[in-house]
């Protein structure tokens, strides 16, 4: 890495660096859309090396679940396959997967729901949300098999492509909403700014601003009412994006389930004082930096989901909460252990299934939200072991 390019990529910086001369400072939540999303030069946006391999796993900045193990996306196939039954076995039944990165969660899930023997798979229709070009070339080379069946995987760029009240399934998604742009926040003299981005002598700086929309004060009255303050001094951030996104999952299912994964918390505990700093991070060759000014389109930007937030936007919008789990208890609801012990200990294959189960690491950081519509409050096997306690997602003090 030169200076030259210590910077970013050239050419986004250069894209941003026009904008704000020509506006004036835009706030962060800006500045990561375009890091990340800008059309030509974003982060997931720009084709590299043909299909975005770079990017995400092993060799790439970060892996997810699906680069570990197939048993999450075969632990999904069953959980889905228990949903067709509860909704009666729709003609088609489909699955939409909302940033599906590589494409790895819907190969083996669909391997999986390959095996059925009754007339699950042949009803079977899965859609990916992808706009990002470099994403779906992967995700059209790992789905393959499958891509030929008239019908049976497409692809849309976005929600807006689907028509209101269109589908009965399962809408999913797997580490999406941590890459939503986010807005951050000070606590500057008792008040909260917003940190907005300007560029100078060739490089990034912060300022802080009052608040760029009412949404965000709407958001911390909403954190106030359950008692939530914040110290001198202390930097979070607030996802405005991923509401909106969940009114749009809203809108589109007619009935079925929702499942979000992603890593993430309560209200209460991502915005407690033991998180002062925030949750932000950037990921470049598995390793992770707080600074968002340096390689800027050529690394990752994350910021852990605020679940009860999320779960009282769904409720807003018509999807009231099933459950609320992590990885791990998910996970043992639907039958890993069978499968561990199908597995010779110290495997490779073993250590890396118990990886998707370690409390310390994946199996409790990550957690599922699981809302429905157009059904009764559903009693799923991925919600038998519940490690919270009460409506632990209230937005109510």
């Amino acid at each position: 890495m030169n200076a030259a390019t210590d910077i970013g990529h050239p050419d986004l910086v250069a894209a941003i660096a026009d904008e704000i001369r020509t506006s004036g400072p835009i706030t962060f939540a800006r500045f990561m859309e375009l890091a990340l999303y800008h059309p030509q030069f974003g982060y997931y946006m720009r084709t590299a090396s043909g299909t975005g391999e770079d990017r995400i796993g092993w060799s790439g900045d970060f892996y997810t679940s699906s680069d570990v193990h197939p048993a999450l996306s075969q632990a999904l196939a069953r959980q889905v396959r228990q949903i067709d039954e509860m909704l009666g076995h729709p003609d088609p039944f489909t699955v939409v997967e909302m940033g599906a990165g590589k494409g790895l969660l819907a190969r083996d899930f669909l391997a999986a729901g390959q095996k059925a023997s009754d007339s699950f798979f042949s009803r079977l229709r899965y859609v990916l949300v992808e706009h990002s070009p470099a994403m779906r070339a992967s995700q059209q080379a790992n789905l393959a098999p499958w891509a030929g069946a008239t019908g049976r995987v497409t692809w849309r760029n976005s929600l807006s492509d689907c028509a209101s009240g269109s589908l009965v399934g399962v809408m999913l998604s797997n580490e999406l909403v941590d890459a939503f742009p986010v807005h951050r926040l000070v606590i500057e003299e008792g008040e909260p700014k917003e940190i907005f981005v300007d560029y100078r002598d060739r490089r990034f700086h912060e300022s802080l601003r009052p608040l760029s929309t009412p949404a965000l004060a709407d958001y911390l009255q909403r954190l106030a009412q359950l008692e939530i303050t914040f110290s001198e001094g202390y930097r979070t951030e607030v996802n405005l994006n991923a509401l909106a996104w969940m009114q749009e999952v809203a809108r589109v299912l007619a009935r079925g389930i929702v499942i979000t994964i992603d890593y993430g918390h309560t209200a209460q505990d991502l915005y407690g004082p033991d998180r002062r700093r925030g949750t932000f991070l950037c990921y470049h060759a598995q390793m992770t930096s707080e600074d968002p000014y340096r390689l800027v389109g050529l690394q990752d930007m994350t910021a852990h989901v605020d679940f009860s937030s999320l779960a009282a936007a769904g409720q807003d919008a018509g999807l009231p909460v099933a459950g609320y789990t992590n990885q791990m208890s998910f996970l043992m609801g639907l039958g890993v252990e069978q499968m561990l012990e199908t597995l010779e200990p110290g495997s490779a294959e073993f250590q890396s299934l118990v990886q998707l189960l370690r409390p310390e690491g994946m199996g409790r950081t990550f957690k599922l939200l699981i809302q429905h519509k157009g059904m009764a409050s559903p009693e799923l096997d991925g919600l038998r072991f519940k490690p919270f306690f009460g409506s632990v997602l209230a937005m109510q003090s």
